[in-house]
């Protein structure tokens, strides 16, 4: 009995000390990969995504212009920070990846702004060709310092993947 008791100790022990943990699996279409230097992954090594999943994350929606609106829009999604989180990210810098292979880097810091990777504008889902799936948009409407050039080039639309460096 205590042989027993002492195994079971040590292997929740092991499992809890385990340093990667696996993610629920996405049931719909994925749209978003995490990868790189991530530690709750669901599929080799990095952290799929469908919009079921990142819609249930903590997030917000904020109306505001943008260079590549017309007018005020409303964009919604959850935070840059809680996609990170969820994947258990940890780095110094993320590569956004475009479909189109376009990548910018982004300071892992600015997780800590209320970036939204917006999936959706005005409440409806956006298409590739409005910019879509996901839309990695800076608060512009809480601090206007951000609307800036240098913010602009990590604007990143249509993504596809993150990869988190150390």
């Amino acid at each position: 009995m205590k042989l027993a008791f002492l195994s079971l100790l040590f292997s929740g022990v092991a499992f809890f000390a385990s340093p990667l943990q696996a993610m629920e699996a996405p049931t719909g279409r994925v749209i978003l990969t995490v990868k790189g230097n991530v530690e709750n992954t669901n599929s080799e090594g990095a952290a799929k995504f469908d919009l079921a999943m990142l819609e249930a994350l903590a997030g917000r929606s904020a109306t505001m212009e943008t260079p590549w609106t017309e007018g005020e829009v409303t964009f919604s999604g959850p935070y840059l920070r809680s996609i990170l989180e969820a994947a258990g990210a940890s780095g110094h810098k993320l590569i956004v990846r475009a479909l189109n292979d376009y990548a910018a880097d982004v300071p892992f810091e600015d997780g800590k702004l209320d970036v939204i990777m917006a999936t959706r504008k005005n409440g409806s889902e956006m298409p590739v060709r409005d910019k879509g799936p996901l839309f990695l948009v800076y608060p512009f409407d809480l601090d206007k310092s951000l609307y800036s050039e240098k913010i602009f080039a990590r604007s990143v639309w249509q993504i596809k993947e993150i990869e988190v460096v150390e």
